[in-house]
């Protein structure tokens, strides 16, 4: 891909003097609209202006309490005004982003918090009781909505409180740490990934160009902002672009959703595949197309129903994207102009500007040709787009890169075509995609070993007509312990209940042993292969 499309957009960002609150907020309109609130039947447009001042004087707040560059704050809030107005005064302050998804449970945002080194964090009276104990350590919380408990600190009286004196922002510039998030933890636990000022260019980059948000759309990303998908697309783009955009309050509902996308006038929608084919079940036939004109999606492969019903129903094709959380978005069936190319049906479209891509060896570095399957690789000398250089932890770092560190490795299988398109064949690792998240096999196995009733555990994706993909959990019970229903769903709901809402198993199969390797490894393939051989029993849990 011609990366001069890439340019003019990264200019904003290399820029040593670059500071986050100038490019997203401050060098706007101040009677433009950065955002519109949703909540139920309300709407309520909010401007740069007010964005701006809310910001200031919560960083001001914010000050009061210690945060300083380098700072960790972390939110465990619903959407709204103060998620937006506490990135912006982050970041105001040099201080380091921490998102967090609301359907984790307590111990998932315990280990991201501790990791993370976190020493504020804004929550609701809804998430409150999730966070950890946070006596004896220098931690604080900020709750959004009422009392939280003894010790925490009222936002209301906070902000109340501060100043609105207006102050310099701190500059960043391209490599400042903006943003701290975790991967879905595929192999072991979730890796801290830290995201400079310059992963922003990426993103900002991707909305123009792979999602083609022009000035004239009404603009809905449907992703939780507590992942990086829609952290980016769904906040810091649309910030950065001043093009405005949908801020939903709650949780995804089909009904309220196509409510919205009508009353609303929604011309340009990104979301999970799940998303569409949640609509697709609830409106076999749409009431009207209302005024959508391009549809996108990201987070899990895009099965072909979905495009079947939005061909015949809205006259629209929903186009392919793909990325991670290290890198952002790498390959897309882009919507702008310049770049569109007709859809090939299963792939995942082309490299984005910004970037290059190749397929290599399965052994070696060797780039291979054309239809040949290998793991799909970033071109890291050839992808001004590429920010990430190691993890956290440098030593999770070694084995995400080949070819002296020419080649970065998404970790799947797949091939290029003769048109150029990407189709991936297969992960190479054991991650798991239910409903545009990606959940990792290993913290599963690990709450479930935490029950008395298991012994070992092996989580993995099954089938499913609807969600395209399922946890599904294989246990082997510790003596003592009988199979039973009643069983199945105490595990199921002590997963639920302790790590996230989202991420149980739908079904749990009690077996005798597991297959491994002959080093004691298991082969979780041999049950993904063993359950896609029977879909008919996938996903009745």
């Amino acid at each position: 891909m011609d990366s001069t499309l890439f340019t003019d957009i990264q200019r904003l960002y290399l820029a040593e003097d670059a500071t986050a609150a100038w490019l997203l907020c401050d060098r706007h309109d101040p009677s433009a609209t950065a955002y519109t609130l949703v909540d139920g039947d309300s709407a309520r447009p909010v401007s740069y202006g007010e964005l701006r001042a809310d910001s200031i004087r919560l960083a001001n707040a914010f000050r009061q309490l210690g945060v300083e560059p380098g700072t960790r704050v972390a939110t465990l809030v619903h959407k709204g005004p103060e998620l937006v107005a506490t990135m912006l005064a982050v970041w105001r302050l040099g201080a380091v982003y921490v998102p967090l998804f609301t359907a984790f449970a307590g111990k998932a945002i315990d280990y991201r918090i501790r990791t993370a080194g976190v020493r504020l964090v804004l929550t609701d009276t809804a998430q409150r009781s999730k966070l950890p104990d946070f006596a004896g350590s220098e931690a604080q919380v900020v709750v959004v909505d009422g009392k939280g408990q003894p010790g925490d600190i009222d936002y209301g009286q906070l902000v109340a409180a501060a100043s609105d004196e207006q102050f310099d922002s701190y500059v960043q510039g391209p490599d400042g740490p903006l943003v701290h998030i975790f991967t879905s933890g595929t192999t072991g636990s979730p890796k801290g990934v830290i995201h400079p000022l310059r992963q922003a260019t990426g993103w900002h980059s991707y909305l123009v160009y792979g999602l083609g948000v022009t000035d004239e759309d009404v603009y809905w990303c449907a992703a939780d902002p507590g992942w990086a998908y829609g952290l980016y697309a769904g906040i810091v783009s649309p910030l950065a672009l001043g093009s405005g955009v949908i801020l939903q309050s709650g949780s995804f509902n089909p009904a309220t959703a196509w409510k919205l996308i009508e009353e609303q006038g929604v011309t340009n929608l990104t979301a999970a595949p799940t998303v569409y084919r949640a609509l697709r079940n609830v409106f076999p036939t749409v009431p009207s197309k209302g005024k959508l004109r391009r549809l996108s999606s990201a987070g899990e492969p895009l099965t072909p129903e979905v495009n079947v019903w939005a061909t015949a129903e809205l006259g629209l094709q929903v186009h392919d994207h793909f990325g991670q959380t290290e890198v952002g978005m790498v390959f897309g069936n882009a919507h702008h102009p310049d770049i569109a190319r007709d859809i090939v049906p299963g792939s995942m479209g082309y490299p984005l500007p910004g970037w290059a891509a190749t397929v290599i060896g399965e052994n070696d570095a060797t780039e291979l040709a054309t239809g040949e399957l290998g793991r799909v690789a970033i071109d890291v000398m050839n992808s001004p787009a590429m920010t990430f250089r190691s993890y956290q932890d440098p030593s999770k770092t070694a084995s995400r890169f080949d070819g002296d560190g020419r080649y970065y490795l998404l970790g799947d299988l797949g091939h290029r075509d003769a048109h150029g398109a990407f189709h991936f064949a297969s992960r190479d690792d054991d991650v798991i995609i239910m409903a545009g998240y990606r959940i990792g096999p290993f913290e599963i196995e690990s709450m479930l070993s935490e029950h008395p009733a298991v012994a070992e555990s092996a989580a993995i994706a099954a089938p499913d007509a609807d969600r395209g993909e399922v946890l599904e959990a294989f246990v082997v019970l510790s003596d003592g312990w009988e199979a039973t229903e009643a069983l199945e769903k105490e595990l199921q709901t002590f997963v639920k209940t302790n790590y996230a809402a989202h991420a149980y198993p739908r079904a749990i199969h009690f077996v005798t042993d597991l297959p491994k390797t002959p080093s004691g490894k298991i082969q979780r393939y041999v049950l993904r292969e063993q359950r896609r051989s029977e879909p008919e029993k996938a996903g009745q849990q």
